[in-house]
């Protein structure tokens, strides 16, 4: 069974730094494009970054460049996303993704496209 679970939200002041967890269980990581959303409350979902290690695709949202970063640990089958500078505005329930089809598994280009997702995790930056 395909799964994924985040952690490591919570509130931190403007400027500080969080890391969110993303652990995957029943799957490779290389084997999917791995994405990061956030939705804040009354907005729609918005995508932070998109990496695919098997089709060498990469998205990052202009607000994510230069601040938020994600990396792998293969041992324990989890991505995080790190974040930096961070800003009231970043305040949202953030959500891990993972994508692969028949085509292969480039990083989508709609939320949509994407076959598994976790149960979010709160993230609240002071100001």
């Amino acid at each position: 069974e395909v799964q994924l679970v985040e952690s490591g939200g919570g509130l931190v002041q403007a400027g500080g730094s969080l890391r969110l967890s993303c652990a995957a269980s029943g799957f490779s990581l290389d084997d999917y494009a791995i994405g990061w959303f956030r939705q804040a409350p009354g907005k729609e979902r918005e995508g932070i970054l998109c990496i695919s290690r098997r089709d060498g695709t990469t998205y990052y949202a202009d607000f994510a460049k230069g601040r938020f970063t994600m990396a792998y640990d293969y041992d324990k089958n989890t991505v995080y996303l790190q974040m930096n500078s961070l800003k009231p505005d970043d305040t949202a329930v953030y959500y891990c993704a993972a994508h692969s089809d028949v085509y292969g598994s480039k990083c989508p280009a709609s939320p949509s496209e994407y076959n598994y997702w976790g149960q979010g995790t709160q993230v609240t930056v002071s100001s």
